[in-house]
């Protein structure tokens, strides 16, 4: 092959071949910044290859001691403590998925003019976002005090927050031709709103709502841990006495709650975006 013919060929398509000269060592050096920052935080968290594998020899005892799972005749008293995590995590996002639609219409470009309200808006959800419902329910239990109401004030804060950026950039990519459809018809800024953008978006706020109810299952089953009552507080108080049989069975309950959630959530968000694209069409 010719040279030339080579040369024309790396010019147009110069991602098919290997970097030469300053672009190669350019990476090189990337590279090794990299691996020298990699293993300088290995060597400050004391991550060694010793502890690894201590580590791992005790991880697989307290696997041998969870064998078999059992209940101790509390599996009544559990499933009441799931269904409380669930409810947290229902009433929760169901709070927040409310809040979150007027902050999104406050916080989207093309439906909110007044750029100081949605700059609010924005940076006050980025603040509540910033904080993980943990430290939001650390918080809420020394307002409210133990119980499964901290633990839905916590959810509801925190998927506010981040609620509120999901839908407002949906609304800020729905179809502009279909609400200026809506809006040549005659319709008021209102009823533009109401009929050329948010049939648009429900699907997918929707969707994204069913996603969180599952997501904060397993969050909630987390607060739990910090007073705010749920499947948590058992699982915290079997491995504080090291009941591990206790706490695998409890364990198994909790995955097959989320995986049951899943399933449904699952089947809700398909038949949605389904029933969103025959309309469209």
């Amino acid at each position: 092959m010719n040279k030339p013919r080579l040369i024309s060929w790396r010019a147009l398509r110069p991602e098919l071949y290997p970097r030469r000269g300053l672009a190669a060592w350019r990476g090189y050096v990337v590279m090794l910044i990299v691996m020298i920052l990699f293993l300088f935080g290995l060597s400050e968290l004391e991550v060694t290859a010793e502890r690894l594998y201590k580590g791992s020899l005790k991880l697989v005892d307290v696997f041998g001691l969870m064998v078999p799972p059992e209940s101790k005749g509390r599996t009544a008293e559990y499933l009441f403590a799931i269904a409380e995590t669930v409810s947290m995590a229902f009433l929760g996002t169901l709070v927040a998925s409310i809040l979150a639609v007027p902050l999104a219409l406050m916080g989207a470009r093309n439906i909110m003019p007044i750029g100081p309200v949605r700059f609010f808006v924005r940076r006050s959800s980025d603040v509540v976002r910033g904080l993980d419902s943990l430290v939001w329910a650390i918080f809420f239990v020394g307002v409210v005090g133990l119980g499964p109401f901290a633990g839905i004030l916590a959810i509801t804060v925190n998927d506010t927050g981040i609620l509120t950026k999901l839908y407002a950039e949906a609304l800020e990519n729905t179809d502009a031709e279909q609400s200026k459809g809506v809006r040549a018809t005659g319709a008021s800024r209102l009823q533009t709103l109401l009929f050329g953008v948010l049939p648009q978006v429900m699907p997918v706020f929707l969707a994204n709502s069913l996603y969180f109810v599952e997501s904060n299952v397993r969050s909630a089953t987390i607060l739990g841990v910090v007073g705010a009552g749920g499947i948590g507080f058992f699982l915290m108080d079997r491995m504080m006495i090291s009941a591990w049989r206790e706490v695998a069975y409890i364990i198994l309950l909790v995955l097959i709650t989320v995986a049951v959630i899943d399933t449904l959530s699952r089947i809700l968000r398909q038949r949605l975006i389904g029933q969103s694209s025959i309309a469209r069409h």
